[in-house]
């Protein structure tokens, strides 16, 4: 067998101790040093203008195709969802738990916990009615089927569970269900500024409220109006942005998630202009529209926690349940389809599961703002920005931070009371500011 048998010519660079596998040394050219050899014969043999590692593709055993080695990142190269081991076998390969890291979201749970526990024992206690620690737990334990005998006074048992613990309830509960709609938002339309509201939730839930405030519906109709009309108006996004009729493009496609935000965005605005003549028309009914608009939790019972209750668990374990998905979702959504993920479907079920939690939330708190916002990109920055830390932390945190914001509204101008949005919006412009100057935020939430 000669050297052109073996596919090619031979480099200038060859050693001296190569060798074709199937020629001995008598029957090489006549015209061939002993140094030349085969150009196949051995891995090291380079052409002219490469570099001494460059080697073909099968040349040596150590190079490898770029789906072969355990390292190899996804399509977009995002953080945490590097292929495993096994990622040579297409069949393991093409999955979504195979496209995900290891993630300990242990401890970030842990942390928000006692942070909300501790925030909830701050609510409870703090008041216009000077009840020490020790008389509020005293109040707490009395209610409860295995209490110690004691002597509690009633007024301070009425205050604890009549009036501030009710409070408190509500209050993580709308804090859990508008930063893990937020949370949920950006993860599936990976949009970093994407808050409960954004496909109109708080423009239908404000309409709904007006048009019983100003017709002098019953109180106890508001929350139900407003529940409905944050519901239809998200109804009316989505038709209006995931429907046909948009050029072709599939339900899962980046086209048509940019059409659903636009969708909203025109929606709400649509539905602001209705309010804003209302309330135009109504003038005398204009204290008490905004008041229900700046967002407030002192009006706050167990009729409330039992309404919105429901609903909050309901869109908690949806979520919890696609935080998966969410971050496959991370690196594309043609990556995430051809992993197997049905972007369009995981699309409508986090729309649908956050869109119930934030329309419950509003309709027995008002419209509270930048919630969804801040807490999870705080989560993001302090835990790390996969979504199987991100929604379950978001959610407790935001409890504890929404409880401690209403501790704040109630103290600041005692008796009175500041509504609890300005207090959230004078948290979160601050934050806005510190993302713009940091450097590190910018990076870690683009």
């Amino acid at each position: 067998m000669t050297a052109a048998a073996a596919g090619g010519t031979a480099g200038p660079a060859g050693t001296s101790d190569r060798t074709a596998t199937a020629d001995t040394p008598e029957l090489t050219s006549p015209a061939a040093t002993p140094e030349q050899t085969s150009p196949a014969a051995t891995p090291e043999l380079t052409s002219p203008a490469v570099t001494p590692q460059q080697t073909s593709p099968a040349a040596t055993p150590e190079q490898t195709s770029p789906a072969v080695t355990p390292q190899r990142t996804g399509p977009a190269g995002a953080t945490g969802l590097t292929g495993t081991a096994d990622a040579t076998d297409p069949a393991a390969a093409a999955t979504p738990n195979a496209a995900l890291g290891r993630v300990r979201p242990g401890r970030p749970i842990a942390v928000a916990t006692v942070l909300l526990l501790v925030a909830m024992i701050i609510g409870i206690s703090v008041g216009p009615a000077a009840l020490s620690l020790p008389a509020v737990m005293d109040a707490l334990l009395v209610r409860l089927p295995w209490h110690p005998a004691m002597s509690v006074p009633s007024l301070n048992s009425a205050i604890v569970w009549q009036i501030r613990l009710p409070r408190v309830i509500l209050g993580a509960l709308v804090g859990a269900m508008l930063a893990g709609g937020g949370a949920a938002y950006q993860g599936v339309f990976r949009n970093p500024l994407a808050d409960p509201y954004l496909l109109g939730v708080a423009a239908g839930g404000g309409l709904g409220a007006t048009m019983i405030i100003v017709t002098g519906g019953s109180p106890g109709l508001l929350p139900p109006a407003a529940f409905a009309g944050a519901l239809c108006a998200v109804a009316l996004t989505y038709v209006l942005g995931a429907g046909p009729g948009r050029g072709g493009e599939s339900a899962g496609s980046g086209a048509a998630t940019a059409s659903i935000v636009l969708a909203g965005v025109a929606v709400a605005a649509l539905l602001t202009a209705v309010q804003t003549y209302l309330q135009q028309q109504h003038s005398q009914s204009l204290p008490v529209v905004y008041s229900w608009i700046l967002g407030e939790l002192s009006l706050a019972s167990w009729s409330d926690v039992s309404l919105i209750l429901p609903y909050a668990l309901v869109s908690a374990v949806l979520l919890i349940s696609h935080r998966r998905l969410l971050d496959v979702l991370r690196v594309g959504e043609t990556e995430a389809g051809s992993l197997g993920v049905n972007v369009a479907r995981l699309r409508l079920t986090v729309v649908l599961a956050a869109t119930l939690g934030t329309a419950a939330a509003v309709a027995v708190s008002g419209l509270i703002g930048f919630v969804g916002i801040i807490v999870p990109h705080t989560v993001r920055l302090t835990a790390g920005a996969s979504y199987r830390i991100v929604l379950p932390v978001s959610m407790i945190g935001g409890a504890a931070f929404l409880v401690l914001a209403d501790v704040a509204a109630r103290t600041l101008q005692a008796p009175a009371e500041v509504p609890i949005g300005v207090i959230t919006a004078a948290a979160g412009a601050p934050f806005f500011l510190f993302i713009l100057r940091s450097r590190r935020a910018r990076r870690d939430l683009s």
